[in-house]
């Protein structure tokens, strides 16, 4: 792992979405305009993704 990081490297799973993204799908949450279903279909993400976004982005 030092090797990888010293070229740079990072380990471990891509994120799905980028941040701009991830406070959109926050934003909708919030706004209580659509359900919890819709707002994963929309932005292709799980239930429980959604829900550490919002935890995530209320902790800053």
């Amino acid at each position: 792992m030092s090797a990888a990081r010293a070229r740079g490297l990072k380990g471990g799973r891509p994120k799905k979405m980028n941040d701009e993204k991830r406070k959109l799908a926050v934003r909708l949450y919030k706004e209580k305009q659509h359900s919890v279903d819709t707002i994963c279909q929309m932005m292709n993400i799980t239930k429980p993704t959604l829900y550490s976004y919002v935890k995530s982005e209320s902790q800053y």
